[in-house]
């Protein structure tokens, strides 16, 4: 009776591929190529960005197995480190996940407004992202709830809409000339300078491939897991760097890898050019809707962290609120809102986002998947038993970590506005932590 309750092998290679595949790939192609060197850089990047993926979702696997709460990916900070890192990565993974809505919003915002004639401005883009965030704010507030149809509808669209791109390669006839293979590339730049291009260009690729951290919360929950976690990770993985390949083969052919360091909405230049501007209309009020059902699922589930942090004391009472006629989470919704649209006039333009966010992100991505080790160490007993246990360890976890690190260092340096903010951000959490505790201590000897 209990393993029909538990995902098989095709269910969880979907949830995989479903975690993974978003909006960014509409976007993040143009950036990664204007920060590639040449093409080798460009296309190397989203594989080993495939690649440390597959490191990351099996290790994340192991530890869900090893660690399995509802939440996971948030309590393994609490449960390995000290309750002050835990609450500022807790807070920095908001704060990430709202400058991932404003980044997703101003694709959506890009694409929508190539239909209409003018001259649209990055503050422009940034009003439109903003409306759209406001209206689902209001909408939310009124209690609506978006169901897993609505989700399921989202990801079919998605699909298809890559799979419209991937058709693209099937009409060599409108492939653009490639001026770049003409350039001496191979003696114009060193070693170092193709290492170092390819850390920036990974920046872009990294915010594609996130979701992958999810795993962590099915480790417990997937049938014949020491066998069917390992496969639906490779599988759902390959799939996605092969759609992913598939489609930045498509924007290289039919676009030209020179245009595309320019062109911020690749995909509209591709479905353009192959199906005309009727196609491209219909293609980028598709992407749009996709945006919206992204922002609005972002800003249901995040004031849901922030209401568990408030009722087990991390954040102010306040934060767990709920308003108790419509049940809304009123003050953490609120807050929510209020940091996208911050992060989003701070910033206005993707790529600044992008570099503070896979900033922001480095920092979760190598503390959590570290605990991989404490939990090893701690779980013993748990081997054998069943629980999934990734093989080629350590090497499959440290190759995740250095490969986080080596996009942090890549940004540090690129652009270190956004890195110093970041330091910043997460000075401030911690200086928060000890703030609120040190308050609430006092408050209670008062009382007692």
């Amino acid at each position: 009776m209990r393993s029909k309750n538990k995902l098989g092998l095709f269910s969880f290679t979907m949830i995989v591929i479903g975690l993974v595949i978003g909006m960014g790939i509409f976007r993040t192609a143009a950036t990664s190529a204007k920060d590639a060197l040449n093409p080798s850089v460009y296309f190397s990047a989203w594989v080993v960005g495939g690649l440390v993926a597959l490191c990351g979702a099996l290790t994340y696997a192991e530890i869900g197995s090893r660690y399995p709460v509802t939440g996971g990916y948030y309590k393994v900070f609490a449960k390995a480190y000290h309750p002050s890192i835990a609450f500022a990565i807790n807070c920095l993974i908001l704060v990430s996940n709202a400058a991932s809505l404003s980044g997703v919003a101003l694709i959506g915002s890009g694409y929508i407004l190539k239909l209409f004639p003018g001259e649209w401005t990055d503050i422009h883009k940034a009003l439109l992202s903003c409306a759209a965030i406001l209206i689902f704010y209001v909408i939310n507030l009124q209690g609506l709830k978006i169901s897993s149809r609505a989700q399921n509808i989202l990801m079919v669209i998605k699909i298809t809409m890559l799979l419209v791109l991937i058709a693209a390669l099937f009409f060599p006839d409108q492939y653009a000339v490639q001026t770049t293979m003409q350039e001496p590339a191979a003696s114009s730049f060193s070693t170092m300078d193709w290492i170092k291009s390819l850390g920036v260009s990974l920046i872009a690729v990294s915010f594609t491939y996130g979701g992958y951290q999810q795993t962590i919360n099915f480790g417990n929950e997937v049938e014949k897991p020491a066998k069917n976690i390992p496969r639906g990770i490779f599988i759902g993985i390959a799939v996605i760097i092969i759609i992913y390949l598939l489609a930045n083969l498509s924007y290289y052919n039919v676009v030209g890898f020179e245009r595309m360091k320019g062109e911020r909405e690749v995909a509209y230049v591709v479905i353009d050019k192959i199906f005309g501007e009727k196609g491209a209309i219909v293609f980028s009020a598709f992407l749009f809707l996709g945006v919206l059902a992204y922002v609005n699922g972002l800003l249901m589930s995040n004031p849901r962290v922030m209401y568990a942090m408030g009722e087990d004391g991390s954040l102010p009472k306040i934060f767990a609120r709920q308003n108790e006629k419509t049940n809304v989470l009123t003050f953490s919704l609120t807050i929510f809102a209020a940091i996208c649209i911050v992060i989003l006039f701070f910033a206005q333009e993707f790529e600044k986002i992008l570099s503070f966010t896979i900033f922001l992100d480095c920092f979760g991505m190598v503390l959590s998947s570290a605990t991989i080790f404490w939990f090893r160490k701690k779980t013993k007993h748990l081997d054998g038993t069943g629980i999934y246990k990734m093989k080629l360890f350590p090497l499959l976890p440290l190759i995740f970590m250095a490969a986080y690190l080596f996009v942090g260092t890549s940004i540090a340096i690129d652009d270190p506005v956004a890195a110093l903010t970041g330091v910043g951000v997460l000075a401030a959490f911690i200086l928060i932590y000890f703030i609120f505790h040190h308050n609430r201590t006092v408050a209670d000897k008062t009382e007692a």
